[in-house]
C-alpha cells in the first residue's frame, strides 16, 4: 500500500526538495533565505517522523524504502547547491560539502549492488544526518539574519539605531560559525561512516569474486 503516513511524509520532501533551491527565484531576501530555512528544517523533521512511524506501526513498505533516501538526498544535495550559491564556492565551504555529496553517491552505489543485502544504520550515522542537517538549515537562517541586517543597516536611522541592529548582527556570526563547525563535523562523521559501509560492503562483493576476506 504506497498511501501510508510514512509514504505521504516522504512524498512530500520529495516535492519539498526543489523548492528550496526555487524559493530564491520567487522571493526576495532575506525571506527566501527564511522561507528555505523552514523548508528545509521542516523536511528533516518529517525524516524522523516518518521513520519513527513506519517503525512503531510497522508501517513499512518497499515502496518507501525504495523512495526514501531518494527524498533524503535530493533535499541534501539541492541545499548544499543552493548554499554554495548563497556563500560562494570557499574552501571552507566546498571541502565539507564534496564530502558529504561524495559519500552520498559512492554509498548509494554500493547499496543498489548489494540489492536485498542490508548495511544496518549505524548510531554515528544517525549522528551524522542530525549534524547534517543543522549544519544546513543553521547556514540558511545564517543567510537571512545576514541579509536582514544589510539591509537594515541601510535603512537605519540615528547612531543608536545602528548600534542595536550591529549588536543583534553579531547573533547571526554566532550561527554561522557554529553551523559552519557542525558541517566541518558532520564531514568527519561522514568520512568514518562512509568507511565503515564501504567496508562491510567490501566483504559481500569479494564474496561474490570468490576472494577470501
Amino acid at each position: 500500500m504506497i498511501w501510508t503516513v510514512p509514504n505521504i511524509l516522504t512524498i512530500i520532501r520529495v516535492i519539498a526538495a526543489p523548492f528550496v533551491a526555487l524559493s530564491f527565484a520567487v522571493f526576495e531576501r532575506p525571506f527566501a533565505d527564511w522561507f528555505a530555512f523552514c523548508l528545509f528544517m521542516g523536511a528533516a523533521f518529517t525524516d524522523f517522523v516518518d521513520g519513527w512511524y513506519a517503525r512503531k506501526f510497522n508501517a513499512t513498505s518497499a515502496f518507501g524504502k525504495m523512495l526514501d533516501p531518494i527524498a533524503d538526498k535530493a533535499m541534501v544535495i539541492i541545499a548544499l547547491f543552493s548554499l554554495a550559491v548563497l556563500y560562494g564556492v570557499n574552501w571552507w565551504f566546498a571541502i565539507p560539502a564534496t564530502v558529504i555529496l561524495l559519500r552520498e553517491v559512492l554509498v548509494s552505489g554500493l547499496r543498489e549492488y548489494l540489492g536485498d543485502i542490508k548495511l544496518d544504520v549505524t548510531n554515528l550515522a544517525k549522528w551524522k544526518t542530525t549534524a547534517q542537517m543543522c549544519a544546513i538549515g543553521g547556514l540558511f537562517l545564517a543567510a537571512g539574519w545576514n541579509t536582514y541586517f544589510d539591509v537594515a543597516d541601510v535603512k537605519a536611522a540615528g547612531e543608536l539605531a545602528t548600534r542595536k541592529m550591529k549588536i543583534a548582527r553579531v547573533g547571526g556570526g554566532y550561527v554561522f560559525y557554529l553551523s559552519m563547525g557542525l558541517l566541518w563535523v558532520a564531514a568527519a562523521l561522514t568520512l568514518i561512516t562512509g568507511w565503515d559501509y564501504f567496508r562491510k560492503g567490501m566483504r559481500y562483493i569479494r564474496e561474490a569474486d570468490g576472494v577470501a576476506s
